[in-house]
């Protein structure tokens, strides 16, 4: 990977609704029980994977050579149901390191406003040919 891809930002993903049932199903999955109210802070990753996948499709980059090796938020606000988020991704840092690139990511997570709801930083290792 060339490391003029630092700084480069791409083309949001497509709006995201937040809905109960989204939440719920979620919530679910990682072994909870929701009864409504905010989302976990963990609930924008939702939206963040498609701006990823837009990120390893405009970079060509195959999901199955990607390993995630980090992930986190910093809220301004929860997410709440009726919320309609959109992401978009910037590559942050690019590192090569035995023939791997480790890229970081920011993504800013907005509401249909406009308003900033959270940033993610994500680590992705991309596996070098064997």
């Amino acid at each position: 990977m060339d490391a003029t891809i630092v700084g480069r930002s791409y083309p949001p993903a497509p709006p995201h609704e937040v809905t109960e049932p989204s939440v719920r199903a979620f919530v679910e999955a990682t072994g909870g029980r929701y009864d409504g109210g905010p989302a976990p802070a963990t609930y924008p990753i939702v939206p963040a994977f498609d701006a990823m996948m837009g990120f390893l499709e405009a970079e060509a980059l195959d999901l199955a050579r990607i390993v995630h090796g980090e992930q986190r938020f910093a809220h301004e606000r929860p997410v709440v149901p009726g919320d309609v988020l959109t992401v978009a991704l910037t590559v942050a840092t690019l590192r090569q390191i035995g023939g791997n690139d480790i890229i970081g990511t920011t993504s800013r997570v907005t509401d249909a406003a406009g308003a900033l709801v959270c940033t993610g930083s994500a680590t992705l290792v991309h596996r070098g040919n064997a």
